[in-house]
C-alpha cells in the first residue's frame, strides 16, 4: 500500500509536468518528496541564499513544490533533524521533476532521488558522501611526505574523473551538470591540498610550508574567490575556509618570530581577515567568511584586549550593519563574563512555571549548562552526562537551562518522554535577551560559578577532557 501511494504520487507529478510543459516552455521544475521520522512538518526551499518558500508536510509527511521562472542551478532544502537543522542541495534544470526520500535519523546517508533529473542528483549526493568517507583516509595520508601525499590525492582525483567520464557516457548529461560535477572534483582536490600543513603532525608549520614543492599551490592563481555560482555549494565553501586558513599561515610567518603555531594567535586571525578583505568582493561570500572567523576567534578567546582588537577590525571591513551590531553585543557580553565577574541576573522559569533567577538558586559551587530541542543528540547526551557528574560530585549543583522559545510545556514534554529528572531544570523567561547576556554561542558551552555567584569559567564544556579537573578546582576553592 505504501509503495502504491508513492508510485501514484510520482505519476501525478509527471502528468502535471507534461501538461505544464506545453504552457510555459519548460521554465519550471518540480521538487517534492517524503520525509521519514520528521521532527516537525516544515521544509524550507532556498536558492541563491534566499528562502523561496516554506512548505508544510501533508498527513503522509510528503511535500511538492513547483519552482516557477526557474533559474537552472543549485537549490537547497532544509529541515529539522535529530541533531538540528540540516540541508542538502539539488540541481534543478528545466522540466525536472525530482522526488526525494530521506530519514531525518540518517539525513545524508538515507537521501535518494527519483523522477526526471534524479540520476544527476544521485550522482552528486553519492560523491558528497564519498568525500566524507575519504576524509579520514586523506587525513592519514597527510602524515606522508608532500610528494607521496600528492601522489595519493592525484590518484583519488583521477579515479573520480574516470567515474564521471563513465557516467557521462551512459547518460545524456547537460553542460550545467558537467560543470558542477567537474568543479566538485577540482575543489575537493584543492581542499585536500589546503589542509595538508594543518593535519600534518608537528607544531612547526613553517617547516612544513617550506618543505612543499614550489608548484604545490599553483592552482591558486586560477581561483575565483567571488564565484556567485558556487557560493551555496558545500565543497566550494569548505575550500575557501581551508584556503584562507592556509594563506594566512604563510602571511603570519612573514612577521612572527615564533615557529610554533597557535590558531588562537590574534595576529594570525588579523592576517586571515585582511586576506579575505583583499580578495573577496562578493558581499555574501565576504560577510559569511569574516563573520565565521570572527565568531570562532571570540568564542575561544579569554583576552578582552584581543577581543576588542578583532571586533574593531571586523567592524572596519564589514558592510553588514546587523552583523556588526550582533558581534558588538557578543563581545560586550563576553567582556562582562570574565573570570571573577558576577553572573548576570537572569530570569528563569522552573518546572512549576514559577519565576526565579539564576543567582537566587545558586548557593553552592555550581555548573550551568544549556540545551535545545533543535540539537536533540546534544540534549540527550548532556542530560546523561550531568546525571553522571552530579552523582560523582554531590558538592556541585548542576543547573540545566532550556534556551528554546517554544514554551515550558514543550520542554517538559521532551524531558518526560526521555525519562530525565526534572530536578534543577529551568527555562529562560526571556530566551533572546538571556542568550545574548550569557553569550551562548556555541550552545554547548557551560559556566562554572562559585557559591558567591562569581564566574570561574564562562567558556567550558561538560564533555571537555579536563572538565572534572575544573570541578575539583572549584570544590577546593
Amino acid at each position: 500500500m505504501k509503495l502504491y501511494y508513492w508510485t501514484l504520487f510520482i505519476a501525478i507529478t509527471f502528468i502535471g509536468c507534461k501538461k505544464d510543459n506545453t504552457q510555459n516552455s519548460g521554465d519550471y521544475a518540480y521538487l517534492g518528496g517524503e520525509i521519514i521520522s520528521p521532527i516537525n512538518k516544515t521544509v524550507y526551499i532556498s536558492h541563491a541564499n534566499k528562502v523561496l518558500d516554506t512548505l508544510t508536510l501533508n498527513s503522509k509527511n510528503r511535500f511538492l513544490y513547483k519552482v516557477k521562472n526557474l533559474k537552472p542551478g543549485l537549490y537547497s532544502f532544509k529541515l529539522l533533524s535529530n541533531i538540528g537543522f540540516e540541508f542538502q542541495v539539488v540541481l534543478l534544470e528545466p522540466n525536472d521533476s525530482i522526488m526525494l526520500r530521506l530519514n531525518t535519523l540518517e539525513f545524508d546517508e538515507s537521501l535518494v532521488f527519483t523522477g526526471r533529473g534524479a540520476k544527476k542528483n544521485n550522482y552528486l549526493i553519492n560523491e558528497f558522501l564519498k568525500n566524507e568517507d575519504e576524509e579520514k583516509k586523506v587525513f592519514k595520508y597527510c602524515q606522508l611526505s608532500p610528494e607521496s601525499y600528492q601522489k595519493q590525492i592525484d590518484s583519488i582525483k583521477a579515479t573520480k574523473l574516470e567515474k564521471l567520464k563513465v557516467f557521462k557516457s551512459k547518460y545524456d548529461t547537460t553542460d550545467l551538470f558537467d560543470k558542477i560535477a567537474e568543479l566538485n572534483i577540482e575543489y575537493n582536490y584543492y581542499y585536500n591540498k589546503e589542509i595538508y600543513p594543518f593535519v600534518h603532525y608537528g607544531h612547526n608549520k613553517n617547516d612544513i610550508l617550506e618543505s612543499l614543492p614550489k608548484d604545490f599551490y599553483s592552482y591558486r592563481k586560477h581561483i575565483n574567490y567571488n564565484d556567485t555560482f558556487l557560493k551555496d555549494y558545500f565543497v566550494y565553501n569548505s575550500f575557501l575556509v581551508s584556503n584562507f586558513n592556509n594563506m594566512a599561515l604563510n602571511e603570519h610567518y612573514k612577521h612572527t618570530k615564533n615557529d610554533y603555531f597557535k590558531s588562537s594567535n590574534v595576529c594570525y586571525n588579523l592576517d586571515r581577515l585582511a586576506l579575505i578583505d583583499s580578495l573577496v568582493t562578493d558581499y555574501e561570500i565576504k560577510e559569511e567568511l569574516i563573520h565565521h572567523y570572527t565568531i570562532s576567534f571570540l568564542n575561544r578567546s579569554k583576552n578582552e584586549k584581543n577581543n576588542n582588537t578583532i571586533l574593531n577590525y571586523y567592524t572596519n571591513i564589514s558592510s553588514n550593519s546587523e552583523g556588526k551590531e550582533m558581534i558588538t553585543r557578543y563581545v560586550s557580553a563576553l567582556n562582562n563574563l570574565k573570570t571573577g565577574a558576577k553572573l548576570p541576573e537572569i530570569k528563569l522559569i522552573d518546572v512549576n512555571n514559577s519565576e526565579t533567577s539564576a543567582n537566587t538558586i545558586i548557593n553552592s559551587p555550581t555548573v550551568i549548562s544549556f540545551w535545545s530541542q533543535t540539537y536533540y543528540d546534544h540534549f540527550k547526551e548532556s542530560q546523561h552526562k550531568i546525571y553522571e557528574l552530579s552523582t560523582k560530585y554531590p558538592e556541585v549543583k548542576f543547573i540545566i537551562i532550556n534556551i528554546d522559545n517554544y514554551g515550558l510545556d514543550s520542554a517538559l514534554k521532551a524531558l518526560k518522554q526521555n525519562r530525565f529528572s526534572l530536578e534543577n531544570q529551568y527555562q529562560f523567561k526571556n530566551p533572546k535577551a538571556s542568550k545574548e547576556d550569557l553569550a551562548i554561542y556555541p550552545m554547548t558551552k557551560a559556566f562554572i560559578v562559585d557559591k558567591n555567584h562569581k564566574i570561574v569559567n564562562s567558556k567550558t564544556n561538560i564533555f571537555a577532557r579536563n572538565f572534572e579537573e575544573q570541578l575539583l578546582g572549584l570544590i577546593n576553592r
